[in-house]
């Protein structure tokens, strides 16, 4: 019986795991500030007047750097990774600069009319160069011009959205989803003479808060359309798969099964797109026709709104206008943002809990 001869020989230690060297952890802001520090220092000597010349060349100096010493530190393959990262950060920066920059000019210029009583006044009476009055008829106006769009466009753009994802098939399909795309790249100057040229001109109806409105659905309308259209599609199919293996017809899954389910993204779908409308000015000019009256009426005569106040205010050129005008856009952008807290506070809300 042979045995089996086994090898004695002490076995050699796996080599240990080679540690790359590394940037440390603070090299990143370190460079940053470095080339903030050149940016600026080359502004300086070369005498550019434009703040933006100096933003560019720092960024540009702070990719640069980076891939430099992260290449002779940690290879060109980490210098690569480095590089698409601080580009990420740069693009995000230059997309931010602006944003707040605006946010701050609008808040600081803003506050200087904004008060009590000029949300609660309106121009009447006043003089477009006197001081004082308020942008109660403009607030009045665009609540009421984005609701009754909203009324108009969310239904008939659920309805759409429902027939697409439900029951769309064939060429009646694809012709509707041709048009809502059409739809959703249309400026706002076309539906705002679209409507002038039809429900104005054509019926006579005349200017009104409702004809702005009718200008804004169209706008609305394609936006609601995609965004219940992409909830829609996120609803498993098992579940519609069960509720009609139980018996219930089609039209009641749809109403009882799929909406309750999407009912937080369509949702924040229609309030984002209000937020989108509120800010439209093209399609006000033509049709709503400003007013420095309070007209809580929206069916007769010309009324204001927001963005119209904001154009016609500093249209006028003198320091109190320009005032109100600043006051009007900040709460113009106030509104806006409150929309959006809205519209995240109901995706939370009607988010599903797992």
């Amino acid at each position: 019986m042979s045995h089996a001869v086994m090898d004695k020989r002490p076995v050699a230690p796996r080599p240990a795991t080679l540690a790359h060297a590394r940037l440390p952890r603070w090299a990143p802001a370190a460079i940053a500030a470095g080339s903030i520090a050149l940016g600026c220092g080359l502004g300086l000597v070369a005498d550019w007047h434009s703040k933006v010349q100096w933003g560019l060349v720092s960024a540009l100096l702070f990719v640069l750097i980076t891939y430099v010493a992260t290449s002779r530190v940690e290879g060109k393959r980490q210098a690569k990774d480095r590089v698409a990262t601080s580009l990420v950060w740069v693009s995000f920066v230059l997309a931010i600069v602006p944003l707040v920059s605006l946010a701050w000019t609008t808040a600081v210029r803003g506050s200087k009319a904004l008060s009590g009583d000029f949300l609660g006044h309106s121009m009447a009476g006043l003089a477009n160069t006197d001081e004082g009055g308020g942008v109660y008829h403009a607030i009045i106006g665009t609540l009421e011009q984005v609701g009754i769009a909203t009324l108009i466009s969310a239904p008939i753009g659920l309805l759409t959205a429902v027939y697409l994802v439900e029951y769309g098939r064939g060429k009646l399909a694809r012709a509707v989803t041709f048009f809502v795309d059409v739809m959703t790249g249309i400026p706002s100057i076309v539906a705002g003479l679209f409507i002038l040229s039809t429900w104005v001109l054509t019926f006579g109806m005349g200017f009104s808060g409702l004809a702005g409105a009718l200008a804004l659905a169209i706008l609305m309308m394609p936006v609601v359309v995609r965004s219940t259209e992409e909830m829609l599609k996120l609803v498993p199919n098992e579940l519609r798969e069960a509720s009609l293996a139980l018996g219930v017809p089609k039209w009641r899954t749809i109403l009882k099964v799929v909406l309750p389910t999407a009912i937080g993204g369509i949702t924040t779908g229609v309030m984002l797109a209000v937020a989108r409308i509120t800010g439209e000015t093209a399609p006000v000019m033509l049709l709503v026709f400003g007013n420095a009256f309070i007209n809580n009426d929206p069916f007769n005569g010309a009324q204001s709104s927001l963005p119209l106040f904001v154009f016609e205010q500093y249209r006028i050129g003198t320091e109190a206008s320009y005032d109100r005008a600043w006051a009007a856009a900040l709460v113009l952008i106030a509104f806006v943002m409150i929309l959006n807290l809205v519209a995240r506070g109901i995706a939370r809300w009607k988010a599903p809990k797992h």
